[in-house]
């Protein structure tokens, strides 16, 4: 039995497919049901402002398809799809899905594949594990169809702008612009390095230039530091200040 603990999302327009896959993920221990969603345009929503680590996801649905949302996941969010079409698996695994179920499926089928995530997860968390203990030097983005490595020590801060962010770094007047959310990013960055100050903001603390009452300087830029974010901040600035 896995120790670790898979957050997922269902998704599918069928609310009898619905039910019957949160059957099979509330009979199997290591899956943790987020929530169910009846089109991909509810669990984009939800999925922008939570961590997911699994999607169960049908492929034909109006308005968007679980394809179309498949490319639009942040890149720590991974997919089994589940569809009565068998035309797509092709193109399923070509998004890298972990695995593809054929409807109508039993749970002996859903547990294969959910002990296939199962193993996937528990390599890819014991890398990241692993890398805890030293210093994080670099972060990987998808922009504009392309996987760019990020120096940390070159970012000023991070901008939250609805369904992306956006990446303000030395030397460079243009952000860098990627789909994720500011929560799956705080999740990635070293507290040590990175402060969350905003719900649109998080800074790299080694370039705040100036504190002025509630306002942070980097780069000529003021940020707010709101409410809920100001112990935090000013508890890391009092044990690091003179």
């Amino acid at each position: 039995m896995s120790t670790i603990k898979i957050s997922c999302v269902i998704v599918d327009d069928e609310p009898m497919a619905l039910n019957l896959v949160e059957s099979y993920v509330e009979k199997t221990p290591f899956l943790e049901l987020k929530q169910k969603c009846s089109s991909a345009i509810e669990a984009m929503e939800f999925v922008k402002n939570e961590a997911v680590d699994l999607l169960f996801l049908d492929i034909q649905m109006p308005d968007l398809t679980g394809l179309e949302l498949s490319k639009m996941l942040p890149k720590e969010t991974r997919v089994i799809f589940t569809t009565a079409f068998d035309q797509y698996a092709l193109e399923g695994f070509k998004v890298d899905a972990l695995d593809y179920l054929l409807k109508p499926f039993d749970y002996a089928e859903f547990l294969a594949a959910a002990n296939k995530a199962s193993t996937w997860f528990s390599l890819s968390k014991g890398k990241q594990q692993n890398l805890v203990s030293e210093a994080k030097e670099f972060l990987f983005v998808k922009s504009e169809y392309k996987q760019l490595r990020i120096k940390l020590a070159d970012v000023l801060y991070f901008e939250g702008l609805k369904d992306y962010i956006k990446i303000w770094l030395k030397d460079n007047p243009k952000p860098i612009l990627t789909l994720m959310s500011l929560k799956s990013l705080q999740e990635e960055l070293p507290e040590t390095q990175f402060l969350r100050v905003h719900r649109s903001f998080i800074v790299s603390l080694k370039n705040i230039e100036v504190i002025e009452r509630s306002q942070i300087i980097i780069n000529n830029q003021r940020i707010t530091i709101s409410e809920q974010y100001k112990p935090s901040f000013f508890a890391y600035i009092n044990n690091n200040s003179l």
